[in-house]
């Protein structure tokens, strides 16, 4: 077979989009002061869009297919994308916003994430909930395919010294326009000499 016929394989692009479905599961929240408690459990690659819709209710528990967001990956990230894959399971973070004061209402979500980095810094202003959810095998796939494509192994190079002496010593560093004796940094032989000096 000739490999000619096939052609060049096509240059992969700088970015890649995925729609993936968000599963929220709601459960009856451990104390008063918080009724109930989302957390993301799944994810639905390919998902269509939805908007809290109902997938399953057992007693006071339930799941929700609560939102379709892009999973957007961007060749300067795959370092952050290895971290990512490298878990334990390996996983996407989807990051939320409370949107009541008790932070027992549903919440808004905000983003979904392969970057470890970009997750941390979600974290940061501690306004958000960011929570890891385990990559299916086909969005591990995706994902990983993306940063095989685009990932450079850079070679550590040692920083070499400048070649300035010193341990030389210095005639002063101080501004010579200062006339005070206290400046500690002035010239010896510029400072004012008394009488008799």
């Amino acid at each position: 077979m000739d490999d000619a016929a096939t052609g060049p394989e096509p240059i992969p692009s700088r970015t890649a989009k995925l729609p993936v479905g968000v599963v929220v599961r709601r459960t009856p929240g451990r104390t008063r002061w918080a009724r109930w408690v989302y957390m993301p459990v799944a994810l639905l690659p390919g998902a269509g869009s939805a908007d809290w819709r109902t997938l399953r209710e057992e007693d006071d528990a339930a799941e929700y297919h609560a939102a379709t967001l892009s999973l957007d990956l961007f060749r300067t990230d795959v370092e952050a994308y290895r971290v990512s894959l490298s878990m334990t399971p390996p996983s996407v973070f989807v990051v939320m916003r409370p949107t009541g004061p008790r932070r027992d209402e549903r919440p808004e979500l905000v983003a979904l994430t392969a970057s470890a980095y970009e997750a941390q810094d979600y974290t940061d202003s501690g306004e958000m909930q960011v929570e890891p959810v385990a990559m299916p095998d086909g969005l591990a796939a995706f994902v990983e395919a993306f940063v095989t494509a685009h990932y450079v192994d850079e070679e550590f190079v040692k920083r070499r010294r400048d070649k300035q002496r010193v341990d030389l010593v210095e005639d002063g560093v101080g501004d010579k326009r200062i006339r005070q004796l206290a400046d500690v940094y002035r010239v010896p032989s510029q400072q004012k000499r008394g009488p008799g000096g």
